[in-house]
């Protein structure tokens, strides 16, 4: 693992925002059977998800909880230096997402802009890579947009994801603030179990052909195509328990604390019980633990900052939070972060509208 440790920089608020359509349990279950969808329900924590229109991309959710970010914010546009785009659902192979947001946003044009293509641990590298940026000098104030439409890469009868995964985009403010307290970063990687999670038809590798839309039974007996996502679930369960307990007991005792001296635990929004079996292993108390997927599913990169702004928003406005978070899955990739959120701006969760028409770049 990497050990990172920031000093002067700060969050200055997370926004959020999701598509206003839905599916949820009884939408499955006209597939899949009702009995089916309650018992998976129960497993995953998911009843709903919100669910992206054709037209919709991951950069207009991203921009949406941008432009309501920077407003709140009070933040001139003119004032933004960096932008970070952090996603597996581009708008296109190129140019980069990050360029096209550079311009929908009013940003100046000496804003630095480029993507990072990551997911589920996206939202913590971003956020170090962000910050690293901004404490390094020159860059006093960057957006970090996170975010993801997996839908769109889900095969329609695969029960292990379909009912799991939601469309989000989200905002964070990252800025230069000398007073600020540390943040501590652990990072780390496993590339040789790259395939558990993947879409294999989706670059130069594997092109996609006509061949590779076709349905085929997988070993798990489930019909997907190569261009859809497949998920080893097994292999990623095992992954997370032997990676993200010694993630966690690493990083407190970087950042010199103990689990008593958190007052929220954040993990990328896997699934609930991966989520309920980590908590029990790392001896989280309950209500220190964030559990907000029920009715947006798992969001990919979205889900860290999704969920501190659904759970939080709040409590993060009383007083000054000592906060945990951590990202794990697709790579096979993790991060964790310890950092203090004081009092950072979080507007309540955007819906765009289905009918927003899709939006030209520039």
């Amino acid at each position: 693992m990497a050990t990172i440790q920031i000093q002067g920089v700060r969050v200055a608020g997370i926004a959020a925002a999701v598509p206003e359509g839905t599916r949820g349990v009884a939408d499955e279950a006209a597939i899949f059977g009702v009995d089916e969808m309650e018992k998976t329900a129960k497993v995953i924590g998911v009843r709903s998800r919100h669910i992206a229109p054709p037209q919709l991309c991951t950069s207009d959710l991203c921009h949406a909880a941008a432009v309501r970010l920077l407003d709140d914010l009070g933040w001139a546009r003119d004032s933004v230096d960096g932008l970070i785009f952090v996603s597996q659902s581009p708008d296109y192979e190129l140019p980069a997402t990050a360029c096209t947001l550079q311009a929908r946003l009013g940003l100046p044009d000496r804003c630095a802009a480029f993507d990072v293509n990551l997911g589920c641990s996206g939202f913590v590298y971003g956020l170090w890579l962000g910050s690293q940026i901004v404490g390094g000098g020159g860059i006093r104030r960057l957006l970090l947009l996170a975010g993801d439409v997996s839908t769109r890469r889900l095969a329609p009868h695969d029960k292990s994801v379909k009912p799991l995964f939601g469309d989000a985009g989200t905002a964070t403010a990252i800025e230069f603030s000398p007073g600020a307290a540390p943040m501590a970063f652990e990072l780390g990687t496993d590339g040789a179990g790259f395939a558990s999670i993947i879409i294999p038809a989706s670059g130069f590798r594997q092109p996609r052909t006509d061949e590779t839309k076709a349905l085929f039974a997988g070993a798990d007996g489930i019909e997907r195509s190569a261009e859809n996502i497949y998920i080893n679930g097994a292999e990623v369960f095992n992954f997370t328990i032997k990676r993200i307990p010694p993630l966690v007991e690493t990083l407190m005792a970087s950042a010199g604390k103990t689990r008593e001296q958190y007052d929220h635990f954040v993990f990328h929004q896997a699934n609930a019980f991966m989520l309920q079996h980590l908590a029990k292993r790392l001896k989280i108390p309950t209500e220190k633990f964030v559990l907000a997927m029920e009715t947006v599913g798992n969001t990919s990169s979205a889900s860290i900052p999704l969920a501190i702004t659904m759970a939080l928003r709040e409590s993060l406005a009383e007083q000054p939070r000592e906060m945990l978070l951590a990202g794990f899955g697709v790579g096979l990739s993790w991060a964790a972060a310890s950092l203090t959120l004081d009092r950072p701006v979080v507007p309540a969760l955007v819906i765009v509208p289905d009918d927003t028409p899709a939006m030209a770049a520039g």
